[in-house]
This record gives C-alpha cells, sequence and structure tokens, in this order.
C-alpha cells in the first residue's frame, strides 16, 4: 500500500509540474508578444511621422494642378457660337487642320427653342448632296482675306464627311457635329464658318 501510494503521489507531482510549465511558457510567449507589439506601435509612430512629411509636400505640389485646372477652363472656351431663328444655337469648339490637307470644324447644336428643328435646307444645294437629308452638308468655310470658299468634303457616292441628324433636334436637345474641308493656307488665320440660314460664324485660327 505505501508503495502504491508513493507511486500515486509521484504521479501527481509530475502532473503537477506539467502543468506549471504549460503555465509558464504561455507567460513567456505572451510577454514577447507585447515586446513585438511596442516594436510594431513604434515602426508605426515612424509611418506617420513619413506621412507627415508627405503632407507637408502637398501645397507645392497643388499648385499646378490648380493651374492645369485654370488652363482646361480656357480651353473650354469657344471658338465661336451663334444663334439663329427658333433658338437654334450654333457652338464651334474646335477647328484643326489636320494631316494630309484636311480642316476639320466640330462643335454642339442645341435647340433652346420650344419647337422640334428640322432643316433639310442644311444640306446644300448641291444635287450631290441632296441624298444628305438634315446634315451639315450644305456648311462652308471662307477665307475672309482670299475670299475663298471651301465645300464640304464628300464621298464617291455623295455621302458628306460631317455628321447627319435624321428626324431632327427636340426643344432642349444637344448633339456634337462635325464637318470636313480641304485645308485653307497655313496662313489662312481669319475664316469664316456658314451654314444654312444661320449667321455667320467667325474663326481665329492659328497660323499653319
Amino acid at each position: 500500500m505505501d508503495l502504491r501510494d508513493s507511486k500515486s503521489r509521484l504521479i501527481l507531482i509530475v502532473i503537477a509540474l506539467g502543468a506549471a510549465l504549460v503555465i509558464a511558457v504561455a507567460s513567456c510567449s505572451g510577454g514577447g508578444d507585447g515586446d513585438g507589439g511596442g516594436d510594431g506601435g513604434s515602426a508605426s509612430s515612424d509611418s506617420g511621422g513619413g506621412s507627415g512629411g508627405t503632407d507637408d509636400e502637398q501645397p507645392g505640389g497643388g499648385a499646378p494642378e490648380d493651374d492645369a485646372g485654370d488652363a482646361g477652363t480656357e480651353d473650354d472656351t469657344p471658338l465661336a457660337e451663334v444663334t439663329g431663328q427658333g433658338g437654334v444655337r450654333l457652338t464651334i469648339t474646335s477647328a484643326e487642320r489636320d494631316a494630309g490637307g484636311f480642316f476639320t470644324v466640330s462643335g454642339t447644336l442645341t435647340n433652346d427653342g420650344s419647337e422640334r428643328f428640322l432643316e433639310i435646307g442644311w444640306r446644300g444645294d448641291e444635287r450631290e448632296l441632296t441624298n444628305n437629308g438634315f446634315s451639315m452638308a450644305g456648311s462652308s468655310v471662307v477665307d475672309k482675306v482670299e475670299g475663298k470658299r471651301y465645300l464640304i468634303l464628300r464621298d464617291t457616292s455623295g455621302r458628306c464627311l460631317c455628321t447627319q441628324f435624321g428626324s431632327g433636334l427636340n426643344p432642349g436637345d444637344s448633339v456634337e457635329w462635325f464637318a470636313q474641308f480641304p485645308a485653307p493656307p497655313d496662313d489662312a488665320t481669319e475664316l469664316e464658318f456658314n451654314i444654312g440660314n444661320m449667321p455667320p460664324a467667325p474663326l481665329e485660327i492659328s497660323a499653319g
């Protein structure tokens, strides 16, 4: 009986020591995490300091962005704008010489009136252009200095190199358009755009 009791006590002591060892290891492991957390906190603080340095540089870098915004606003200014009968507004936003000897004019057409706008006469008087319907086919560009008129370009089937508006514009509608012509001479800078019964739209462009 004494031997059995001694073995039982020895077993209990071993179990108790094992439990104490597990607890000690767990405690040491927790302390290590705490130290690691402290290092992480220090690194985070350094990162925050770096971020602050970046913020200090932003005001200096922000000025060019503001300037770019102002330049964009100036670029949005129309080259010309005219309004015809019934409140139809023709805006020209671009007029550029293209590679190959072409001159492309583009912009928007807006119906500010109260009635639907459909003008077949905008297709022009040339028989070759009669199938273009309501379009920019009848438009032209005039060199105001030389007095020379440039008519719309067209393909072999008589379709203009321009926008066709289909069934017309309802009140409040606004659509983009383009029209392409032979390019005026490089030194021609004062031009005039004409279409239908709209007032002539003066264009000043840079020399090519």
